[in-house]
């Protein structure tokens, strides 16, 4: 391994949970008069949810709460969660290098639905730092998730190799001056049709 530390993305990287936050996110926002599709969801991957209610909200006219919204949407995912499972390849990495080198998890997502998501795949305490939405005030693709995430692990920035699986990681982690690992090559989520 010619790094010194590996950093995974969560939803979509670690986890094939895409399909069931696209269920959500439709399903929740429904309730609101905003549209939402799937291809628009892929393309915001790595953005916290309460960035996305704003930024849909905002562009359709809607007056809303993005907080209170994101929750809400975060609830109805959890309620998916049973259909969520591990992505093989990169949970594989992660049994291979415990112990061995330093990990993290660095995400969009909320502390709270990181750790139920890392139960969920069975890798609680699988890692020496987990960075979430809540961690850093600027989100993917600014660098700050991996940055805090190689601090934590105390390793230098280019010394790290990132795994990610959508375009604003992918920006953020090659902003962080980290060599990054794009799953979309070897791992295809599974869409979603809703009618």
């Amino acid at each position: 391994m010619p790094f010194d530390a590996l950093i995974f993305d969560l939803d979509g990287t670690l986890a094939d949970t895409m399909p069931a936050h696209y269920v959500a996110w439709r399903s929740t926002m429904e309730k609101y008069g905003i549209t939402f599709d799937e291809d628009r969801f892929y393309a915001l991957g790595g953005k916290p949810s309460d960035k996305i209610v704003e930024l849909l909200a905002g562009e359709q006219g809607i007056a809303l709460d993005p907080h209170t919204v994101a929750i809400e949407k975060e609830e109805a995912f959890l309620l998916e969660i049973s259909n969520v499972a591990p992505i093989e390849a990169t949970v594989e990495l992660v049994y291979e290098y415990r112990g061995r080198i330093p990990m993290a998890v660095a995400t969009g997502a909320m502390r709270y639905v990181a750790d139920l998501i890392l139960g969920h795949i069975g890798l609680s305490n699988h890692f020496d730092a987990c960075v979430t939405s809540e961690d850093t005030a600027r989100h993917k693709p600014y660098p700050d998730v991996f940055l805090e995430a190689a601090k934590q692990l105390n390793v230098e920035p280019e010394h790290c190799r990132v795994y990610e699986d959508a375009d604003l990681g992918v920006e953020a982690a090659r902003r962080a001056g980290m060599e990054v690992v794009d799953v979309r090559n070897f791992f295809t989520p599974r869409r979603i049709t809703v009618s």
